[in-house]
């Protein structure tokens, strides 16, 4: 099986028969028969305690623009926050992440403990509802031969769900939790190791499952960043809450969209729509461009449609904050006065 094209390095989960995670909103599901240097020198001195990150100052906050995109998407402010500070000289190691030695005992410490934070929230309450477009429920293969996979990039961490129901899971982690640049995958472990023969070594699980995910050099900033982001995720309270969330800003959003009296429009039945990627489009279709232009002037930015589709998106993923869906939906109210 073919890993993401644009994330050929994998963080590997073994034996997720006991964890739980996030779906994908994108019916990705599928059933198939098992077959950085300075002019001088510089001290810096580091502590464990510099973990803890003031807030940015005013006038840094006021540069960001809130970034609707669909992928690669919005990082959470205070994960960026802390890499800065950690990017010179990491917790007192005296360099980079990006310099580590991917088998040194600074890099193997991040990515175990990224691997462990992932699995700590990775569970499901057993009368946890589902919202949105992901699937109500999944499909069970009939056939006991089959298996169940899915390709669950655009919602991994977004809501909790029972992932002993699949065979594989694989996520690129540029929507919902880092960089651009890894995979995770869940696997189950009696799948590990039966690959064909003629599988090239970095399509074949089981190597890198026996090496933990270490077989050649990882995109180590990238699960630096992963592992980041899941720490800022338990700090929230886990997957339950980062749902409640996540139900909130969608609604607001789909609330102002349905309440326009038909000037904005949003072409999914409401049963299935996303948490996630909400696509909306003009009544007067003319005015699409102008929509943009005048968002981008209000730091804005990526809210144009997919081009097989047009019209625009609003990607709000768990790092977009509420206060960037609630001033999206009042510029949306403000520019309907305008031009309704």
């Amino acid at each position: 099986m073919a890993m993401s094209a644009n994330a050929p390095h994998t963080l590997l989960l073994k034996n997720p028969s006991i964890l739980k995670t996030s779906t994908s909103t994108t019916p990705g599901i599928h059933v198939f028969p098992i077959a950085r240097a300075t002019a001088k020198p510089i001290s810096i001195k580091c502590s464990y305690s510099a973990t803890v990150v003031a807030p940015p100052t005013s006038a840094s906050a006021q540069d960001r623009v809130f970034n609707f995109a669909a992928g690669p998407a919005t990082l959470p402010e205070n994960v960026l926050l802390k890499a800065e500070s950690e990017l010179y000289n990491w917790r007192g190691a005296g360099m980079s992440v990006m310099e580590m030695s991917h088998r040194g005992k600074e890099f193997l410490s991040i990515i175990q403990k990224a691997e462990s934070d992932l699995r700590k929230y990775l569970h499901i309450c057993a009368n946890e509802t589902i919202h949105g477009v992901e699937f109500k429920d999944y499909p069970t293969p009939k056939n006991k031969d089959s298996l169940l996979i899915a390709d669950m990039s655009s919602n991994f961490c977004s809501k909790p769900v029972d992932v002993s129901k699949f065979g594989i899971i694989y996520a690129g982690a540029q929507k919902n939790v880092g960089p651009s640049g890894v995979t995770i995958v869940i696997i189950r472990k009696d799948l590990i190791g039966n690959a064909q023969e003629i599988t090239p070594v970095m399509l074949d699980y089981k190597i890198h499952a026996d090496n933990n995910s270490l077989y050649n050099t990882p995109p180590c900033y990238g699960i630096y960043m992963c592992g980041l982001v899941f720490e800022d995720l338990l700090a929230q309270g886990g997957l339950v809450e980062i749902e409640k969330k996540n139900v909130k800003k969608a609604q607001i959003l789909y609330d102002a969209i349905d309440e326009s009296k038909g000037f904005y429009r949003c072409p999914v039945e409401k049963s299935v729509r996303s948490l996630m990627n909400v696509p909306f489009t003009l009544e007067k279709s003319e005015l699409e461009a102008e929509f943009v232009k005048e968002a981008a002037k209000e730091k804005m930015v990526q809210l144009k449609g997919h081009r097989s589709v047009g019209g625009m998106r609003a990607s709000i993923y768990n790092a977009m904050p509420l206060a960037g869906v609630e001033k999206l939906v009042a510029f949306m109210k403000d520019f309907q006065a305008k031009h309704g």
